[in-house]
């Protein structure tokens, strides 16, 4: 009899799935033959033509908005710009840029690659290549244009701020090498910068960096994530086990199937497990960087300092899709040894009025213990173990950082101020002043979301003279509080105005040899590893 009960139930319990699954593939089937004669009646029947490729484009890009910003559709070309960027290998002049109307703008130029043989500098346009002019050219058309086989020739025409020139240049590999500096602080005390988690490549840098420095004297480690908007997963999980011993948990991916759920652990036998260990962390620093300084922070081997992390706890797994295109699609959450998710924002509970995704640490945390005990939270990032001296940056500061405008003020500031000292050069009180200034008086690219929706409320209005006057006094007044909003902020933006300038004369390289010297931030770490009763107290209960 309840084998006979058994079976009965087993049966039902089947049939429910079946005819589940059943209905829910017929769901899906629907909704594509839907598109599909949708598309069709729109292709035929529309007034104007229409690109099919754009509007597919298009259509599965804006559908994909409203699930969460890292799951995207990339088309044959977007396959080959994520390619690189994960990869970080590319044929190139060697800079980075930004798109206008004009042309291309180049806001940096890495030293020793063909941009810089051929004298480019910052702030550089360029305005034609191989005789096609730029002028009005989309951002897409735009980003092709100086990439291609290494060897390649381009005949250019750069606006530079003297004249106009012509450029005959080569293309040629140009490799992101994502520990672009590392150096010692003092006599003990290395310091080493990993700017992205780059397939095959961060571990093996990290690595290098590290016997490097430990053949100077290094006893102290000072390990930088500021900014590291994250990469590989397995590069996270392998520059962990750097630090900690072979066969530990380093962070755990649950996702709807089994196959997007999965343990990961510590492989190999660490390079060193003993090294006192100051990690640095920012607003910026999101994803694999977070798996890193979330788990040294849970076995308590490093000490955590800076600001409250970015607070991305998703997985993303790229998918091959016919005729050459992919899917990037979020498969899972990830888990910090002590079972934290670290994710901020709760996209599965959007506003659906507002379109706002409210975010995890506004509502009910729970508290998690790290390997000695301490308590650590979820919802929200890594909260730092020791919170840099600086001051939270506020919404108006971010979109500040967000903006060209401090590009565009130091490109107009260094045409001026002449030679510097790349160690010792500082952004006085009254050059901030002049940045206040400039941005009140020139700037057009820094724009808060209230002026934004301001602009967007007066443009609907049909008789605009009527509140012509209130409409500039009300301007007026937005630009004032947002001044008076970065100037809560002013050591931020102070050093980010600092390293720019100094970026410009003297690369890359000379920015971290400056941030070495002059960094608030790295100064506080080193006072942490020197005070060997303060640095253990804090990693204890």
């Amino acid at each position: 009899m309840k084998n006979k009960r058994f079976f009965t139930w087993s049966l039902t319990i089947v049939i429910i799935v079946f005819f589940s699954f059943q209905s829910r593939f017929f769901e899906i089937a629907k909704q594509i033959e839907i598109y599909n004669t949708l598309f069709k009646e729109i292709n035929m029947n529309y007034i104007d033509e229409i690109n099919p490729g754009d509007f597919t484009d298009k259509t599965i890009k804006n559908t994909l908005k409203s699930l969460d910003p890292y799951t995207n559709f990339y088309n044959e070309q977007d396959v080959e710009d994520a390619r690189i960027r994960r990869e970080g290998e590319y044929g190139g002049i060697g800079v980075t840029t930004f798109y206008t109307k004009r042309g291309v703008v180049l806001t940096e130029v890495y030293k020793g690659f063909p941009a810089d043989l051929a004298n480019l500098k910052p702030g550089d346009v360029i305005v034609e290549v191989d005789g096609q002019p730029l002028l009005g050219l989309e951002k897409a058309q735009l980003s092709q244009m100086l990439k291609g086989t290494p060897g390649k020739k381009l005949s250019l025409k750069v606006k530079s701020k003297k004249a106009i020139k012509n450029v005959e240049i080569e293309l040629d590999k140009i490799i992101v090498n994502p520990v672009p500096f590392f150096d010692m602080v003092d006599q003990e005390t290395g310091y080493v910068v990993l700017t992205r988690f780059i397939n095959r490549k961060a571990t093996d840098e990290v690595k290098k960096a590290i016997d490097s420095l430990k053949k100077r004297g290094m006893r102290k480690l000072i390990f930088d994530l500021r900014s590291n908007p994250g990469g590989s997963l397995f590069d996270a999980v392998n520059i962990t086990n750097l630090f900690i011993p072979k066969g530990e948990r380093v962070v755990d991916t649950r996702g709807k199937t089994k196959k997007n759920s999965r343990i990961y652990k510590t492989s190999k036998e660490p390079l060193d497990k003993e090294i006192p260990l100051v990690v640095l962390i920012d607003d910026r620093s999101a994803s694999a960087s977070e798996i890193v300084s979330g788990a040294l922070q849970d076995y308590d081997r490093a000490i955590v300092l800076g600001k409250r992390s970015f607070g991305k706890g998703l997985v993303q797994r790229y998918y091959d899709l016919t005729y050459g295109t992919q899917a990037k699609i979020t498969i899972s959450k990830y888990y910090t040894p002590s079972g934290r998710c670290i994710q901020e924002l709760d996209y599965s509970n959007r506003d659906p009025k507002t379109k706002k995704v409210p975010k995890f640490s506004d509502g009910e945390v729970s508290s998690f213990k790290t390997k000695n005990g301490r308590t650590v939270y979820d919802g929200g990032g890594v909260t730092p173990d020791v919170s840099s001296k600086y001051v939270d940056k506020n919404e108006s500061t971010k979109a500040l950082l967000k903006s060209r405008a401090i590009f565009t003020f130091v490109e107009e500031h260094t045409s001026k101020i002449g030679i510097i000292d790349s160690l010792k050069y500082k952004f006085k009180e009254s050059d901030f002043e002049m940045f206040k200034s400039f941005l009140f008086e020139k700037d057009t690219a820094f724009v808060t979301k209230e002026e934004k929706l301001f602009k967007k409320a007066y443009k609907i209005i049909e008789d605009k003279k009527k509140i012509e006057k209130e409409y500039e006094s009300l301007q007026l007044k937005l630009k004032q509080d947002k001044i008076k909003e970065i100037n809560k902020n002013k050591d931020v933006i102070m050093t980010s105005i600092e390293k720019e300038i100094v970026k410009n004369f003297y690369y890359r390289e000379g920015m971290y040899r400056h941030q070495l010297r002059n960094d608030e931030v790295i100064k506080q770490a080193l006072e942490l590893l020197n005070d060997e009763d303060r640095y253990n107290s804090i990693l204890k209960k």
